[in-house]
């Protein structure tokens, strides 16, 4: 059995934001009551707050987001568990601005819930709020699966690009749409050879045979919807990309943003091999790779896999990429 290194089955999450805010205290702060993490120095042009969470286990994902140029605020649930409305609606209360606060929901039916009681919530106490809901696995693009997409890797882009979008002092309304149409213009595609550890039983969530891989793996370790054999690394990505590009569509001569990103037990050595072979296919289809992010930007707990995510991106995309952010996980 392999175990966590933690003082109990309940204080691992709570324990962990403790740390993480001492650590990064010239950035954040922790409201211990509520469990939420506040920016310290949020650019003074912005008008509307941006707040996302989700569950733990999925770090730097969202706490280490946090600061100037992305998140005022971020929610982080226990393990691979929806933050709590309550949780939500302070933090949304402490980041709301003059024109209120914009909430980036990954879509999951928990997420969707708590987000959705907390803007009930916040339109009684007057305080304008939307949502961008971020819906990017192309793995769970199936009219069989009533919830819709799976909200991945994209949230990473998502969330660089519209704060420096905010910090414009765009309006709540020009934030929802500018969000959403990024949100249509990205996919996300996982694979992994071996699941994660579940923190309760110390267990494999799920067991492959070490010629098998998951084609399409979630990020709480969802099986995937095919599982195919292992083989050389170029067929795999070529194959994913492929997908990806079929979902999107671009045009030759457009651009695009690329995460390659591992799940938590990938090297970095494995992860740069996936960006070469991407890139390749990339130029040789006449597709300007514009940007790219190579390393643990959303993970799995300790999931041996990775993902490739890719975003269209125009000049007024790019141009917010390339905007200074100052996080604890990002920054340039």
């Amino acid at each position: 059995m392999a175990s966590y290194f933690e003082n109990g089955d309940d204080t691992l999450v709570r324990d962990a934001l403790r740390g993480f805010a001492r650590a990064h205290a010239d950035l954040l702060t922790l409201d211990p009551g509520h469990g939420f993490l506040l920016a310290r120095d949020p650019a003074p042009t912005r008008r509307v707050g941006l707040l996302s969470g989700g569950g733990a286990g999925h770090e730097p994902l969202h706490t280490g987001y946090v600061g100037r140029g992305m998140l005022d605020v971020a929610c982080p649930g226990l393990v691979f568990a929806s933050p709590h409305n309550r949780q939500v609606y302070e933090g949304s209360l402490a980041a709301a601005r003059s024109q209120g606060v914009l909430h980036i929901v990954k879509n999951y039916t928990g997420d969707r819930i708590n987000f959705g009681i907390a803007a009930e919530r916040l339109a009684h106490r007057d305080v304008p709020c939307a949502r961008v809901l971020v819906d990017d696995d192309l793995a769970t693009d199936s009219e069989d699966i009533a919830a819709g997409r799976r909200g991945t890797g994209g949230t990473v882009l998502i969330e660089k690009i519209l704060g420096a979008a905010a910090d414009t002092g765009l309006g709540l309304q020009e934030l929802q749409e500018f969000g959403t149409r990024l949100a249509a213009g990205c996919r996300t595609l996982a694979v992994a050879s071996a699941a994660h550890t579940a923190p309760a039983t110390g267990q494999p969530a799920f067991l492959l045979d070490p010629e098998e891989l998951e084609y399409g793996v979630g990020i709480h370790g969802e099986r995937a919807p095919e599982t195919v054999p292992r083989g050389p690394l170029g067929p795999l990505v070529e194959r994913m990309a492929l997908a990806l590009l079929d979902a999107l569509s671009p045009a030759r001569d457009s651009s695009v943003i690329a995460l390659v990103n591992g799940l938590g037990a990938v090297t970095p050595l494995e992860l740069y091999a996936v960006h070469t072979v991407l890139g390749g296919l990339l130029d040789d289809r006449g597709i300007e790779l514009a940007r790219s992010l190579v390393g643990e930007y959303i993970t799995s707990l300790d999931m041996r896999g990775f993902s490739i995510t890719l975003l269209a991106a125009d000049h007024q995309t790019l141009r917010l990429y390339d905007a200074p952010v100052w996080t604890a996980a990002l920054r340039w």
